[in-house]
């Protein structure tokens, strides 16, 4: 099978990939890079003028003709080398919006792969309408929403979330929900919102690439190591503010025993190798599930502090802190689960083998490349 990956967020379409390859299989992904993460892909789109002067002439340029030069600059791009984007018997979207563009340059780009390939496909797992207004409806027991409901941020400061909501993202979601073949989703936090959709095909794991992760047993010589990574444009959304609180308690408590790396906005290959000496890494707060970067931690046998709610449990029929650690919006909370773990390190190795075998059973890449090929070819 000939497949076109489109855009890429955590590495997950990388993985899939990679995954796809050793079942034989040509892949093409193209993608933007997501931003200052800077993934790989055989195509790369160059994002432009978002930093400098030129960031300031495209501000102007939008507030007053409606304008989005890096906008139309990817649209561009990608029509500039349209014949490397035909004739593929699978295409997936990574996201209702996949090259972060204006809708209405997302909506050109999909006619023509929808116009000029067999099938089109769409992975739900990141913001799009559906999700978003699910959360936004206060469906979910808490969410990203948190900070907005609370009153920690206005709506203009979380317009990268709410701007799903806006009629021409719902008309873009309408439109790309008529043009696919079937709808995907990547863990808990998409799949819930998706139940009873006639488009929507079901649940597959991330695909984790371990054959490039190593594990790394956990030992007690020297200080617990606690690692915290921040995209400062998330950093409401993703809860970073209840970790920086426990932290500061557990720094003022406990600083003969452990040691804390803070880093913020650095790209992949930077992120990967600074958590590496690490022993718990916190990921995110507002979430049933763990995403991307919670499952490579896991899978180097890091004790995550993530999503992992009732639902993710049941699911994959496991105890709780088996292989990860729920991480609430409570301070407290999170300060006495962190405390547990220093004052009982074999607790953090027995959940460190756990994570790594979990990894293994339920999110191996190339089974779960399988399970996307056995899905495209059903649709």
């Amino acid at each position: 099978m000939n497949i076109l990956l489109v855009g890429e967020y955590s590495r997950l379409h990388n993985s899939l990939k990679e995954g796809l390859l050793v079942l034989g299989h040509e892949v093409t992904l193209v993608s933007s890079g997501d931003e200052f993460k800077s993934f790989p892909s055989d195509i790369l789109l160059k994002r432009k003028y978002d930093s400098g002067i030129t960031k300031k002439v495209k501000v102007g340029l939008y507030r007053m003709f409606g304008l989005d030069i890096t906008s139309l600059s990817l649209k561009n791009q990608f029509f500039q080398q349209k014949e490397k984007f035909k004739r593929f018997d699978s295409v997936q979207l990574i996201n209702e919006s996949p090259l972060g563009i204006l809708p209405k340059y997302e909506k050109e780009i999909i006619s023509f792969l929808k116009k000029n390939n067999k099938k089109i496909f769409l992975l739900s797992c990141g913001t799009d309408y559906i999700s978003v207004k699910y959360a936004f409806e206060k469906k979910f027991r808490y969410s990203i929403f948190n900070p907005l409901f609370e009153g920690k941020v206005s709506e203009k400061n979380f317009y990268s979330v709410l701007k799903y909501l806006k009629p021409e993202y719902k008309d873009l979601h309408t439109f790309v929900f008529e043009n696919v073949a079937g709808i995907v989703a990547s863990d808990l936090d998409y799949h819930i919102p998706l139940i009873g959709n006639e488009k929507y095909l079901g649940l597959i794991p991330n695909p984790v690439n371990t054959s490039i992760l190593n594990y790394q047993p956990f030992s007690e010589e020297g200080k617990i190591i606690i690692f915290h990574g921040i995209n400062r444009a998330n950093y409401l959304k993703k809860g970073n503010d209840y970790f920086e609180m426990a932290l500061e308690k557990i720094q003022q408590k406990y600083s003969g025993k452990v040691s804390i790396i803070s880093v913020e906005n650095i790209p992949y290959s930077e992120y990967i190798e600074k958590y590496n000496s690490a022993h718990i890494l916190l990921d995110q707060v507002f979430a049933y599930d763990q995403g991307y970067n919670a499952l490579e931690a896991m899978a180097k046998g890091k004790v995550v502090f993530t999503g992992a709610e009732t639902e993710f449990l049941e699911r994959y029929n496991l105890k709780e802190d088996e292989v990860c650690v729920n991480a609430l919006p409570d301070v407290k909370y999170l300060f006495e689960k962190l405390e547990d773990l220093i004052l009982n390190p074999e607790k953090l190795a027995s959940i460190s083998v756990n994570a790594r075998d979990f990894i293994e059973r339920e999110h191996n890449y190339i089974s779960i490349a399988e399970k996307y090929l056995e899905t495209w070819k059903k649709a």
